[in-house]
């Protein structure tokens, strides 16, 4: 098709892409409705009492959530408030350990880079990165999978997970937008794409110490357990096979959800004609532009300047740029400012900030009230020897903490039982941490952390869970296969 009888952006027929509306069925929504309670009863009725009423609870809590979180009978940001409502209802935490989480470091991280998002579609800087964006990965799905969760991976080793995903998602969905797929909330090409670039933002940690403050707290393990300082490529060394294994598993598995269409509308050569065709960029776009340039770069060298700038953490860089865009004085007539603050209250996503509050809010009771303890406890009184067995309880008690704790709880709380039942089994610590530590990097199914960003973006969290189930199966396996070999064939493997 010659690119003159080719009508841009091209909307699709409606049945392509779109996923199923998740309207629940009047008796289905009062079924699941009335299941989220009851598990939470039937936690506190039958869970052992050697867990504390409050750690039976917490684990009621997190039941109920999962249930609401998949069987969405409720929006999905309305169950993040619940955590709220039980405490205040059975007092197990400190309040203000629960409401703090609503307005914490991250949801502020996340309230700047949206202001950041929202100031592109006003100026026109959506299109422009969109539009370079298809230039250079080109329209085939395949290509922008593997684009997009490389890239995520590759930057989510030196900046913080929440960054990577929160500055990818508007850009990838602004391409999808300019495209044709105007609904997001319903597109199965979108959903796949912000799939890849959320898992590829959370394991790419594991590359680096510098992936996260759960890394650094096995880098302090194994500084107590050596007596030395700990050279960060040695970290690199011993995980980098485990994240080339878990790399190709996600891509394998993103490769298997069929999104309708091999291909996204348009050719790289039309793509690139239409970009030589815009103007040059305007000074609100360049504006816009730099500040987003400024806060991702600011967030990247944050321990060139932390000593002389303690306060001045990423989460307040975000916010600082962000704000100026309402009073840097707009260029177009028709406005004042970068962005209006009214533009900015109606078009922030106040849900995905509720939902991955939520879901620090339910990481904490778990953690606070001690029914991630008492769980490892359990764990610390099984007679392990060390073997495969021991391998994979140690990843899955692991994995879960990641799923619904937080990775830096799961380090927290998994690391000492970890290095206490293999001292006192007469093991070697040591790669039994660096399984733990790929363990804890690994986290796919439910929106907790940042996987709650592209739930805010539209993303079904029904769909995160199917899939992101199965790659937390196929993740365990290759975490404990791969850490078993390596232990038991790759000497270097057990040193420091």
């Amino acid at each position: 098709m010659s690119h003159h009888h080719f009508r841009f952006p091209f909307h699709p027929p409606s049945h392509l892409f779109h996923l199923p509306h998740h309207h629940t069925p009047g008796n289905s929504k009062i079924i699941s409705l009335l299941l989220g309670p009851l598990l939470f009863g039937a936690a506190l009725l039958l869970i052992p009492t050697s867990f504390t009423f409050d750690a039976r609870a917490a684990i009621g809590l997190l039941l109920w959530m999962c249930c609401w979180w998949v069987s969405i009978p409720l929006p999905v940001s309305c169950t993040a408030f619940l955590p709220i409502v039980i405490n205040s209802l059975f007092d197990l935490v400190p309040m203000d350990s629960i409401t703090s989480k609503f307005f914490s470091e991250i949801i502020i991280l996340l309230f700047g880079a949206d202001l950041l998002s929202l100031s592109w579609e006003k100026c026109g800087l959506d299109k422009r990165l969109a539009m370079r964006a298809l230039c250079i990965i080109g329209p085939k799905i395949h290509q922008q999978i593997i684009v997009w969760f490389i890239l995520a991976t590759l930057l989510s080793m030196i900046l913080p997970n929440a960054v990577v995903c929160a500055i990818m998602l508007p850009i990838a969905i602004s391409m999808l937008k300019f495209v044709g797929e105007k609904d997001v909330r319903n597109s199965r090409i979108a959903a796949i794409i912000m799939v890849a670039i959320t898992w590829g933002s959370g394991i790419g940690g594991l590359g680096t110490p510098l992936g996260g403050a759960m890394n650094l707290l096995a880098v302090d393990q194994f500084e107590r357990l050596s007596g030395q300082e700990y050279a960060y490529i040695s970290w690199t060394s011993h995980l980098l096979p485990f994240l080339a294994l878990l790399c190709i598993a996600n891509l394998l598995l993103l490769f298997t959800i069929r999104p309708n269409k091999k291909v996204l509308p348009g050719s790289r050569y039309f793509f690139e004609q239409e970009y030589a065709k815009l103007p040059p960029m305007s000074r609100d776009e360049k504006i816009s532009l730099l500040l987003f340039a400024i806060a991702t770069i600011m967030a990247f060298v944050r321990p060139l300047y932390a000593s002389q700038l303690p306060g001045l953490k990423p989460a307040y860089v975000f916010l600082l740029t962000g704000l100026l865009l309402t009073i840097i004085p707009s260029c177009k007539e028709d406005r004042h400012t970068l962005l209006g603050w009214a533009e900015a209250e109606k078009g922030v996503l106040w849900g995905l900030l509720f939902i991955f509050a939520g879901g620090a809010a339910l990481g904490t009771i778990i953690t606070d009230t001690g029914a991630a303890e008492a769980i490892a406890q359990i764990i610390a009184g099984i007679d392990l020897n060390g073997g495969i067995v021991t391998i994979l309880i140690f990843t899955i008690f692991t994995v879960i903490l990641a799923e619904t704790a937080s990775n830096t709880a799961a380090a927290a709380i998994s690391l000492p039982i970890v290095i206490s039942v293999t001292q006192a089994s007469g093991l070697d610590p040591i790669p039994y941490i660096y399984i733990t530590a790929a363990a804890f990097n690994t986290a796919y199914m439910l929106p907790t952390s940042i996987r709650a960003i592209p739930i805010g973006h539209g993303l079904s969290s029904t769909f995160l869970f199917q899939h992101g189930l199965k790659q937390t199966v196929i993740g365990i396996t290759l975490i404990t296969l791969a850490g078993w070999l390596f232990i038991n064939f790759w000497p270097y493997f057990s040193s420091i």
